[in-house]
C-alpha cells in the first residue's frame, strides 16, 4: 500500500494532474483496492470538516495581505529602504535582497508571493548595475523560502490544523530559526563574495542621513507585524482575528501611500481567491486521503516498518529528514506537507520529539524544496521575473542556501531550544 501510493503519487504528479485532484484520486484507489470497507461513502462528511475549521480562515487573510503590499508598492519601499542599510556590506544588493525577504515574510506568510515580490523589484537593479546572475537570483530564491518559517506562515497555519498543535506557539517558535538563517544567508554571501569577489557588485554607501530617513518606509511593515503578531502573542486576538486586522492595517497603508483604488482591491482579491481555492483543495484532497490511509492502517504499516528496522530514535528522524529531502525533489511544498503530516507526526510524537520543534523542522526541508529542482517554484517564479538568462543561473546561485538550510537542519537538532526556548518561555 504504501509503494502503490508513493509511486501514484509520482506518477500522476508526472502528468501534470492538479496535486489537489492527484490526492483525491490516490484516496479513490486506497478505498477501491486496500480497504475491506466502503470508505467514500463518508467522503461528503469527511470534505465538509476538513474545511469547516475557523483555524483555516486565517489562510486568506494572510493572503490578503500580501497581495495589497504587493499591489500599493510597499515592497518597493521596503527595498530601498533595506539597501541603504546592507548594501555597503560584500555583496551589495544582494543583501538588501535577503533582508527585503525577511522583512516581507514578516506579512505576507508566503514563500512564492515574498520570491515574486523581491524578484519583481530587485531584478531590473541587478542588470543595470552588472550583478553575477546567478548568486544574485539564487539569493531571491532562498530569501523568498522564509515566507513560510517567520510568522504569520501559512505553513505553519495547516501544520497547526492537522496535528492539533498550537498556532501560536508554532509562530514563536519560527522567529529564532528565520532570522538565524537569514542572517546565516547574509553570512554566507559576505564570505563567498569575499573569496569571489565577481560575485557580488558594486558596494552602495548611504550617508546616515539617507539611513535615517529611509527607516520611515520601514515603519508600515513593523507597525503591521507588530499588530498582527503581537495582537497573538498578547492574547488579544486570534490568529485569524489578528489576521483580520492586518487586512485592515493593510488598507490603511495602501491608503496613506495613496495607493488603495478599486483597480488595486479588485486584483488584490482576485490574486487571493486563485491563491486560496488552491491551498484549500490541497488540503481538503489530503485529508481524504489522510482518511483513506488511516482507514486502511498505512500508518501502522509505516510504524511497524521503520520500528522493523531496528533504528534509534536518531538514526529513524535522520531517516525522515532524508525522505522530506528526496521527496521535495519532486513534490510542491505545502503537497508534500500535508500528504505526510499524519503519517510522520504520530511517529516523531512516539519517538519523544516535541511536534513544535518538528513542524519548525519539517518547514526548513520544505523550504529546501522550494529551491531544489524539478519542482522548486521559487526558482521559477524568480527566474521567470527576468527579462534574459536561463534556470541553470537560479539553480546554481542557489546551492549555497541548500547548504545553510541543511546546516540549519543539524542546528536544529543539536539545540532544539533554537525553536522551544519562545514558546516554553512566553
Amino acid at each position: 500500500m504504501i509503494l502503490f501510493t508513493s509511486m501514484g503519487l509520482l506518477g500522476l504528479l508526472a502528468l501534470s494532474i492538479p496535486v489537489g485532484i492527484v490526492l483525491f484520486l490516490l484516496a479513490f484507489g486506497v478505498d477501491s483496492f486496500f480497504s475491506p470497507f466502503p470508505l467514500m461513502r463518508g467522503l461528503g462528511q469527511v470534505v465538509w470538516s476538513s474545511s469547516n475549521n475557523p483555524t483555516l480562515i486565517a489562510v486568506p487573510f494572510f493572503v490578503l495581505i500580501g497581495e495589497i503590499l504587493l499591489r500599493s508598492g510597499v515592497a518597493q519601499r521596503t527595498y530601498g529602504a533595506l539597501n541603504a542599510w546592507v548594501s555597503w556590506l560584500p555583496g551589495g544588493l544582494i543583501h538588501a535582497n535577503i533582508a527585503t525577504a525577511t522583512m516581507f515574510s514578516a506579512t505576507s506568510g508566503s514563500s512564492v508571493a515574498t520570491a515574486a515580490t523581491v524578484a519583481t523589484v530587485a531584478t531590473p537593479q541587478a542588470e543595470k548595475l552588472g550583478y553575477d546572475p546567478r548568486l544574485f537570483t539564487g539569493s531571491i530564491a532562498a530569501g523568498g523560502t522564509l515566507g513560510i518559517l517567520i510568522p504569520p506562515s501559512i505553513n505553519l497555519i495547516v501544520y497547526g490544523f492537522l496535528t492539533e498543535s498550537s498556532i501560536p506557539k508554532l509562530f514563536l517558535a519560527g522567529i529564532v530559526p528565520g532570522i538565524m538563517m537569514a542572517l546565516l544567508f547574509m553570512l554566507a554571501t559576505i564570505v563567498l563574495c569575499v573569496v569571489y569577489p565577481k560575485l557580488g557588485g558594486p558596494k552602495q554607501h548611504s550617508s546616515w542621513r539617507q539611513k535615517i530617513i529611509a527607516l520611515k518606509s520601514l515603519t508600515p511593515i513593523l507597525f503591521l507585524f507588530i499588530s498582527v503578531v503581537g495582537s497573538i502573542y498578547m492574547g488579544w486576538a486570534t490568529p485569524t482575528e489578528a489576521a483580520a486586522i492586518g487586512v485592515l492595517i493593510s488598507l490603511i497603508i495602501a491608503l496613506a501611500y495613496q495607493a488603495l483604488s478599486k483597480e488595486m482591491l479588485i486584483s488584490s482579491l482576485v490574486g487571493t481567491v486563485k491563491i486560496t481555492s488552491m491551498i484549500m483543495l490541497v488540503v481538503i484532497g489530503a485529508y481524504v486521503l489522510n482518511f483513506a490511509l488511516t482507514a486502511a492502517g498505512v500508518g501502522r504499516a509505516l510504524q511497524d516498518l521503520l520500528q522493523g528496522l531496528g533504528l534509534s530514535a536518531t538514526a529513524t528522524l535522520l531517516v525522515i529528514i532524508l525522505t522530506y529531502i528526496v521527496l521535495g525533489f519532486f513534490i510542491e511544498t505545502l503537497s508534500l506537507m500535508v500528504a505526510t503530516i499524519p503519517i510522520v507526526v504520530p511517529i516523531i510524537a512516539q519517538m519523544g520529539y516535541d511536534t513544535i520543534w518538528f513542524g519548525i523542522l519539517m518547514i526548513i526541508l520544505v523550504e529546501m524544496a522550494l529551491i531544489t529542482p524539478p519542482v522548486g517554484l521559487n526558482l521559477y517564479v524568480v527566474n521567470s521575473a527576468r527579462k534574459n538568462g536561463n534556470m541553470m543561473d537560479v539553480i546554481l546561485g542557489s546551492i549555497p542556501y541548500v547548504l545553510i538550510m541543511l546546516l540549519m537542519v543539524f542546528l536544529l537538532i543539536a539545540f532544539p531550544n533554537l525553536a522551544l526556548y519562545l514558546p516554553d518561555n512566553f
